[in-house]
């Protein structure tokens, strides 16, 4: 009896145990089975994160000194010509046009080594951009001003890209013909505005910078170009006055199509408003022929008019004048005395004509030749 009572215990404990085995293993099994099939909560999908683009590497310094000089002299030839323009449409014979009143860039206006620094420098894109206001048009009385972003001319779209100076041109020239305004839409501050841009009759001669410095200043009939040298040799505003008056006489009189010298003169002045001009082309007067002196005289004469209606004061032409010629004289090899009479024979004429001038300026009368 007592071995059975000691087999049935030896039995129950091997049950139990079994038991024990069994549920250690369903529990491993169920172990398993969460590891394999997890129970899946779905979470809300997350934002896409923004990223930024990679900054433009910085421009060389160099680059930005030589951008930033180089529109500061634009500007201060845009600035000293502008009532040259504005105020002298009488004597510009029949070279005054309706003009809206300002300049437009985009960075490939400039030679391809300063676009990246127009870009991150002066803020341009493929946009036509404004970068100056002629002082007392239709533009600076509409409000219009430097950074506005030219969108549509009477809601035809401006050009863009490369280019798009010489495109916008086509697009504005009919649209100034026989209007009293032209509607343009801008972006300013990322906000489009309509603008009635009152135009503006004036001299229709440009204003260039020649990337050279030797001293001199050319006309070939519709532009006027004022080296660098030149704008360093002027001591002041009314100097620089004195030399674009005097080539825009040249042009209103018409004495580079008489001279025959129309396209030699626009080659020039071709070649010089590149940023790297072929300097080898310019040896001794490049081709230019002096002017006679009967033309000059005329030239000097309406030159002081011009400068007189614009608001300059002419009374130190004949010092500078002088003044430039012992700078630059005749033997300086593409000065401007090499192509211009000797200014013993133009003081006279120039003396003259102040005198006249200030007669007319006493006695009210209108200041015209």
């Amino acid at each position: 009896m007592q071995g059975m009572r000691a087999g049935r215990r030896a039995r129950s404990k091997t049950a139990a145990m079994a038991a024990r085995l069994v549920a250690g293993a369903a529990v491993l099994g169920l172990a398993a089975c969460a590891t394999q099939a997890p129970t899946v909560t779905k979470m809300p999908d997350a934002a896409p994160v923004a990223v930024a683009p990679p900054a433009p590497p910085p421009v060389d310094p160099a680059k930005v000194a030589a951008l930033n000089n180089l529109v500061a002299l634009q500007d201060r030839l845009y600035r000293v010509g502008a009532p040259l323009l504005v105020n002298n449409t009488e004597l510009c014979k029949g070279n005054a046009r309706n003009l809206l009143g300002f300049t437009a860039k985009n960075k490939y206006s400039y030679s391809s080594e300063f676009v990246d620094a127009a870009a991150q420098v002066l803020g341009l894109n493929d946009r036509l951009q404004i970068m100056d206001v002629l002082a007392g048009g239709g533009a600076a009385r509409a409000g219009l001003r430097r950074g506005d972003v030219l969108v549509a001319a009477e809601d035809k779209p401006m050009p863009q890209g490369p280019d798009a100076e010489s495109k916008a041109a086509s697009v504005l020239a009919p649209l100034v013909v026989g209007k009293p305004q032209v509607k343009l839409t801008i972006l300013r501050g990322g906000n489009s505005l309509a603008v009635n841009v009152p135009l503006t009759h004036a001299c229709a001669f440009g204003f260039q910078l020649g990337h050279a410095d030797h001293v001199n200043a050319y006309a070939d009939g519709y532009r006027v170009l004022v080296t660098r040298g030149m704008l360093n040799a002027v001591r002041s505003d009314t100097e620089l006055a004195y030399v674009l008056a005097k080539e825009m006489s040249h042009n209103a009189l018409g004495h580079i199509q008489k001279q025959r010298m129309s396209a030699t003169a626009d080659g020039v002045i071709d070649n010089l408003v590149r940023i790297r001009p072929d300097l080898s082309s310019l040896g001794g007067t490049a081709g230019i022929k002096m002017m006679p002196q009967d033309l000059e005289n005329a030239a000097d004469t309406l030159a002081l008019y011009m400068a007189a209606r614009a608001g300059y004061d002419i009374g130190g032409a004949p010092a500078f004048w002088q003044r430039l010629a012992t700078q630059v004289p005749p033997t300086v090899a593409n000065g401007y005395n090499a192509i211009h009479p000797p200014v013993a024979n133009r003081l006279p004429v120039i003396e003259k004509a102040i005198a006249e001038i200030r007669r007319k300026q006493a006695a009210s009368k209108p200041l015209l030749p």
